[in-house]
């Protein structure tokens, strides 16, 4: 593959040139340095005391065994311990991501036994089932803001924590900008200096010649090391297990924040580009004959054409603020923008026969997002008597400009065999929407909302009632692809509740319940024989009930979710020659989740969970699909994850994880299933000191087994597709830190 130096490469060749001549401040050179080994063993381990959200407490600290922290972001409510949250959520820390070499947010959430990552529509963008309901990577949020990280993927190395939510959350975060997240949220923290330097690179590679480097610096200066900066750059490029598949990707980000007397600041720039070529795409079952799935090829087949690509570049960016005003009272402010460019050329096979054949059509886009998006707010605490308030308020407001053009082949289509693929010419585009080269202003979306929340407690802070409300607006304008004139407009607010209660039995064990709303934008009708043609539908509420008990034993956490989501769907009434579109269709979602994490025994360190789920169709079109499954849900997801320090040997470490994933349907009425699958990971980390540097060697080997099977069934806007897994991927690095 030939390599260009794009402005991330020559940041990253800059990253790893600058310790060269880099001195560090009077006194540095005596604190210990940053490693990645544990409490219990040899090299000394970090603690971070600044935190992305400029808050006073700093992130909440790591559980047992370091994988996840003891709480995380609860909207804008603030930082909460998992004892004091009536929701289900878990923060996922950076020891984690270093330990298991995690590429991106889609490695981070393997360990999660809510999740399962699948792609969008179409496309390669990276996706995730929570609860049932899909989560679009255009809807995570950085650091507390929607629409600001790069659409189709992010790399892991700029993060501190993943923190996941659980469930429907409009009250507590705002509705999405991409109008899905019904089962969950994401939100990812950016890295912060440390109290003590931190100066390590790390180079590897993986199978298909995949090779990587990155550069971790971080600093704190002034007095009372009040300024801190934070600066990662990765590159990875070449190919993957994947025959033929090349991936490329460059990133680099540098956080600042400083700390005053009564008030704390933070910012973070970062730009990333990612690009593919030759990627396999997902596979869609056309009209090959009924209930018929295609058996999966071989896990390092690639059916896809060398003409393929998908090439992003993002720059984006946030400032956070936030001032003591009072001994119990806090205000805040955030902002963030983001910059985006896309570009692609796809073509999807459809199966159209059971040997395996298909055809598929060449779909070129070209795509430019500007976003910025802001929220200011204010938390404080008093009392009445003998009850407690910790009342917030917030207001927010998102704005996105999304430039989109489209060009199709439609009179010539590519065929193949998903098990002797070969090459094709690619196409010519005979149909296009917009201008490539230029394209121009498509949807922009405004989204605003204000929230009021007060947490009431009694009983020394035994017994927790959270009540409050968020009137949002929902705003979005269509314009033509070709005239650029403005078409269809919606304009439509609601508000969504929230009501949660903790009663903490002990110190050791919390019951909590649940009530709490999503939120999607409603739809225009379309169809000119409807008898509301023209008409916008009121925003979609999605309704959750959920209850549970957490249970903190010191080394090991367990958590207890049982939930219910009611999601309406668009469905028709009246006769099929003059229907009327309503919301009145409806899905389904209940479920059990179990959850532990922690270290049980001394150098054992377990992440592991249980989901029972059972997501179903009901009042659909004309009754058709009712109880049957939702289109890429799994009724059985387990995930066992171990990492163990041996004993008698300082420094080293093994791992392993099994994720299984039952049954799922590509089809509304389950007669394509495809069949449950197990993957099995392992891995191995030894770390030492050559020459007073702490050195870490890592090496893992995913799906040890090289099963091939179809990882996933679709979920986007309930469209079934199948996406394969990965082959049996070895991956190895080496880290030193200075």
């Amino acid at each position: 593959m030939q390599y260009r130096l794009t402005p991330i490469a020559a940041a990253l060749a800059l990253a790893f040139i600058a310790p060269l001549t880099y001195s560090l401040p009077a006194g540095a050179q005596t604190a210990p340095v940053q490693s990645d080994a544990r409490p219990d063993q040899a090299l000394p381990s970090v603690t971070v005391n600044a935190s992305a959200d400029a808050s006073s407490e700093g992130l909440p600290p790591a559980y047992a065994g370091g994988q996840v922290a003891r709480g995380g972001r609860v909207g804008f409510l603030g930082n909460k311990d998992f004892l004091e949250t009536p929701f289900n959520s878990i923060a996922y820390t950076e020891q984690l991501i270093k330990d298991q070499q995690a590429k991106g947010v889609g490695d981070v959430l393997l360990n999660d036994p809510t999740i399962r990552v699948t792609r969008g529509y179409g496309n390669y963008q990276e996706s995730y089932m929570i609860r049932g309901f899909i989560t679009n990577s255009d809807d995570l949020a950085y650091n507390g803001l929607y629409g600001l990280l790069p659409r189709q993927y992010v790399a892991a190395e700029m993060l501190e924590r993943v923190e996941v939510f659980r469930g429907a959350s409009a009250f507590l975060n705002g509705a999405t900008p991409g109008g899905n997240a019904i089962g969950g949220t994401i939100n990812l923290l950016p890295k912060r200096a440390s109290s003590e330097p931190t100066t390590q690179f790390t180079a590897g590679i993986e199978s298909g010649g995949q090779t990587y480097m990155a550069a971790d610096i971080g600093r704190r200066f002034g007095p009372d090391d009040r300024l801190g900066l934070r600066l990662n750059a990765v590159r990875r490029a070449g190919g993957t297990a994947v025959d033929n598949e090349n991936r490329e990707l460059n990133m680099a980000t540098i956080g600042v924040d400083y700390r005053g007397n009564g008030f704390r600041l933070s910012a973070d720039l970062g730009l990333q580009e990612y690009n593919l070529s030759a990627t396999r795409p997902s596979v869609r079952i056309a009209t090959a004959p009924a209930g018929y799935v295609p058996s999966v090829p071989g896990a390092s087949t690639n059916y896809g054409q060398k003409w393929f690509y998908s090439n992003e570049r993002d720059l984006f960016g946030t400032v956070r603020g936030e001032w003591d005003l009072a001994q119990d009272v806090t205000s805040w402010f955030a902002l963030g923008m983001r910059q985006g460019t896309e570009n692609n050329s796809l073509a999807t096979p459809n199966v159209n026969a059971a040997n395996g054949n298909f055809t598929s059509n060449r779909f070129d886009n070209s795509r430019e997002d500007y976003v910025w998006t802001g929220e200011v707010g204010i938390r404080g605490k008093f009392a009445t008597g003998a009850l407690k308030h910790s009342v917030s308020a917030s207001a927010s407001s998102y704005w996105q400009d999304s430039r989109n053009a489209y060009a199709m082949s439609t009179n010539v289509a590519t065929t193949g065999n998903l098990y002797s693929p070969g090459s094709s010419a690619q196409p010519a585009l005979n149909f296009f929407g917009g201008s490539l080269a230029n394209p121009q202003t498509t949807i922009k979306t405004q989204l605003s909302s204000i929230a009021l929340a007060d947490t009431l407690s009694v009983l020394e802070d035994r017994l927790q009632l959270t009540l409050g409300g968020r009137y949002q607006r929902l705003k979005t304008i269509n314009y033509d692809f070709n005239t650029h004139l403005q078409g269809d407009y919606y304009n439509n607010g609601t508000v969504t509740p929230v009501a949660g209660l903790v009663y903490k039995l002990t110190k050791e064990v919390s019951l909590y319940g649940n009530y709490i709303e999503g939120l999607q934008p409603g739809t225009k009708v379309s169809d000119t024989t409807a008898t509301n043609f023209g008409a916008m539908l009121a925003p979609y509420k999605s309704k959750q009930k959920e209850v549970g008990v957490k249970y903190d034993a010191g080394k090991i956490g367990l958590t207890v979710a049982v939930f219910s989501i009611e999601k309406p769907n668009v469905i028709t009434v009246g006769p099929a020659a003059a229907p009327t579109y309503t919301a009145s269709g409806k899905q389904e979602n209940k479920g059990v989740e179990i959850g532990a994490f922690g270290e049980p025994v001394r150098g054992l360190h377990l992440l592991a969970g249980l989901t029972l789920l059972d997501a179903k169709q009901k009042r659909t079109q004309n009754g058709i699909y009712d109880g049957k499954d939702a289109i890429g849900t799994a009724k059985t997801m387990a995930n066992v994850g171990a990492d163990w320090d041996i004993p008698g040997v300082q420094g080293l470490s093994v791992s392993g994880r099994v994720i299984y994933t039952s049954k799922q349907y590509a089809d509304s009425a389950n007669t394509q299933g495809i069949p449950a699958w197990t993957r099995l990971d392992v891995g191995a980390r030894y770390m030492t000191d050559i020459g007073g540097k702490a050195v870490t060697l890592r090496g893992g080997i995913q799906n040890l087994a090289n099963r091939s099977y179809w990882e996933s069934a679709g979920g986007s806007s309930a469209l079934g597709y199948l996406v394969q897994n990965a082959p049996r991927t070895f991956v190895t690095s080496a880290s030193i830190d200075f």
